[in-house]
């Protein structure tokens, strides 16, 4: 199946739905604290990832990330950022401004955004851990992509997937994309149905039982 395909079924999931599919396989991939900056959609996407540290000499840099953003030749792209500073910047609105240039879904820092009212202006999505006014200049640089990173707690590769939405952000290692999408799937349709049944009266504690979850490792296996 082409990526294109995979990323359709998982972008008809939720971040809680696919978090309880990684939980049923025993994989990490569910963070914590990534979160929307503004009130922006879900974006689902591949990892295009970035390794930033903080700057140790006054020698003059590319801008962090403008590398990565001009290489972009698809339109199925997240940004996924790690090793910023505490409260400085890791994003900004010029840089959203040549994201959508490039096409790219959204991005996500295990960090901080500045311009925020920017990235929301040009409704481009931006998750991550705050917002803040400080400037990653002659603080921060990039110093990898493309590379696997650490990503609250997680370690992102090139090319995995990723889900951002309201709860938060989770990522899912391309090789185990199929048996995720698989298992998502199923648990959705059951929790649908459970929905449903307290809708229509039955016992929340019956339909809400332990045995019912533990069925989907009986359909699963």
């Amino acid at each position: 199946m082409n990526a294109m395909s995979l990323l359709d079924r998982l972008a008809a999931l939720d971040t809680n739905t696919v978090s309880d599919a990684l939980d049923f396989l025993g994989l990490p991939g569910a963070t914590v604290g990534l979160r929307p900056l503004w009130n922006c959609p879900k974006i689902v996407g591949r990892a295009s990832t970035v390794l930033l540290a903080a700057k140790s000499d006054n020698v003059p840099t590319v801008h962090l990330i403008t590398p990565v953003v001009e290489q972009i030749d698809s339109d199925d792209r997240v940004l996924v950022i790690a090793g910023g500073i505490e409260g400085v910047s890791c994003w900004g609105d010029i840089l959203a401004n040549a994201a959508v240039g490039k096409q790219v879904r959204g991005t996500v820092i295990d960090g901080f955004s500045r311009d925020i009212d920017g990235s929301e202006a040009i409704g481009y999505p931006v998750f991550g851990r705050g917002v803040t006014m400080v400037s990653a200049r002659n603080r921060v640089i990039q110093i990898d992509a493309a590379v696997t990173i650490p990503v609250a707690g997680v370690d992102v590769s090139e090319d995995d997937f990723v889900i951002a939405d309201n709860c938060g952000t989770v990522f899912i290692p391309q090789t185990h994309i199929d048996k995720v999408l698989d298992l998502g799937e199923r648990i959705g349709r059951r929790q649908d149905g459970m929905v449903e049944a307290v809708r229509s009266g039955r016992s929340v504690a019956e339909v809400m039982h332990d045995t019912q979850f533990e069925a989907i490792h009986v359909e699963h296996s």
